[in-house]
């Protein structure tokens, strides 16, 4: 998209969709590695990676806090740095990148100074107390008056207290910014996740497989706890996987039309836990009566959207954590489902139950799909627009926050749109 526009329309093909899409490099390593690769002494090459709204953000910080930080073509990053951050004298502005905030607010902690860390309207709304009050218990002063950003952090350069425990109930990702400023220090840090109330494991095991790349030494202590020796992260080349969560959209796509769109990797390649979702798209329209997504919560907008056309109802489990993504995407998912057609979700708790109607495939809804300024509502609902005339989505530029190309690809493999 050269420019920004208020909608698309995409248009239901009359002949086969299919090609090759070149997928987005993985939001969620491009960021992990960033930050460590700023936190290992010397220069270190990410090729493979996600150039987007978040990880642009993420780059800009880092460089903010006096790490040379290049960009050489369309997908590699090449980071210098000494292996010690730099006070800020200007808040770290963080757009909506959630796993920017959250691991540079553990990363600041390793800085002598303040760092102020603030994102837009969306990010403060999104909840970081618990990851305040861990790094208030590691002697940190840390302060975010509304729970939310921004965020305050006073530190003299490291965690005085070294043996933590952090509540992540509401996101794994306070456990993974811990983990990765947890190398750093005079003393092995020693860190416990309290009870054992954890959604996304699987983006722990990311953070802990980035982290031992880069030469980290963690030792299991527990289900969920963890010893990481005082060892500094060693500069090295990187590759990034592509991104799990946007495969999802052409699996998607595949199993509604028929498609036969090649994104060049196997679901069984990928490490990141949203590539479990394949195995219930390719169900499809047979999808099982209950899915838990706990550990593949991005992947859960791709499949209720998908859900409102399988042969059954649906209820989703498992989704909380939803609530308090860049949106609150139960409801999101739940309301613009039911602008098609009332009835075809319902909210039951932190459930979302689909009441699928396959007649809709093939008939015209004049209806306007909000997305929230949500890029995984805009991209999910786009399979719902390829089935079903007269969608039209709104704000398509949000997918600018992991997949910039996404209408552009869209149109590459015979889908046709058209922006207003």
């Amino acid at each position: 998209m050269s420019k920004p526009y208020a909608s698309v329309r995409l248009s239901p093909p009359k002949t086969p969709v299919g090609g090759r899409i070149v997928l987005p490099g993985s939001k969620s390593i491009t960021n992990r590695v960033l930050l460590i690769a700023a936190l290992a002494k010397g220069r270190s090459h990410i090729s493979g990676a996600l150039k987007s709204d978040d990880t642009t953000y993420m780059a800009q910080a880092l460089r903010q806090l006096g790490v040379t930080v290049t960009e050489n073509g369309e997908t590699d990053f090449v980071v210098e740095s000494s292996g010690v951050l730099s006070a800020s004298q200007a808040p770290l502005f963080l757009g909506n990148a959630g796993t920017a905030v959250r691991f540079l607010t553990a990363a600041a902690a390793l800085i002598e100074g303040e760092t102020v860390l603030t994102g837009d309207a969306h990010m403060q709304k999104r909840p970081i107390a618990p990851l305040v009050t861990a790094l208030n218990a590691a002697g940190v002063r840390a302060v975010a008056p509304s729970g939310c950003p921004p965020v305050t952090v006073s530190s003299r350069g490291g965690f005085a207290n070294r043996d933590l425990v952090v509540d992540a109930s509401l996101s794994s990702q306070y456990v993974s910014a811990l983990l990765m400023a947890g190398v750093a220090g005079d003393a092995p840090l020693r860190l416990g996740v309290k009870g054992d109330d954890i959604g996304a494991r699987g983006y722990i095991d990311i953070t802990l497989t980035c982290m031992r790349a880069f030469g980290a030494e963690i030792a299991p202590t527990g289900p969920l706890s963890w010893e990481i020796a005082n060892t500094p992260y060693a500069a090295r080349d990187y590759w990034v996987e592509p991104d799990a969560s946007a495969a999802t959209y052409p699996w998607g796509i595949n199993a509604l039309l028929g498609a036969q769109i090649d994104i060049g990797i196997a679901p069984g390649d990928m490490m990141q836990p949203d590539a479990r979702a394949y195995d219930y798209i390719a169900q499809f329209p047979n999808l099982p009566e209950v899915i838990d997504g706990s550990q593949m919560q991005d992947a859960i907008p791709t499949i209720a959207v998908l859900a409102a056309f399988n042969s059954r109802p649906v209820r989703f489990v498992g989704i909380a954590n939803l609530r308090v993504k860049e949106c609150d995407r139960i409801n999101a998912v739940a309301t613009e489902l039911n602008r098609i057609q009332p009835g075809l979700a319902q909210e039951i708790g932190d459930d979302l139950l689909i009441t699928p109607d396959r007649s809709l495939i093939g008939r015209r809804v004049e209806v306007d799909i909000h997305t929230y300024h949500d890029h995984r509502i805009a991209m999910a609902f786009a399979q719902a627009a390829l089935v079903i005339e007269g969608l039209r989505i709104l704000d398509p530029g949000c997918t600018a926050k992991t997949w910039p190309n996404y209408w552009r690809d869209l149109q590459s493999v015979g889908v046709e749109m058209a922006f207003e």
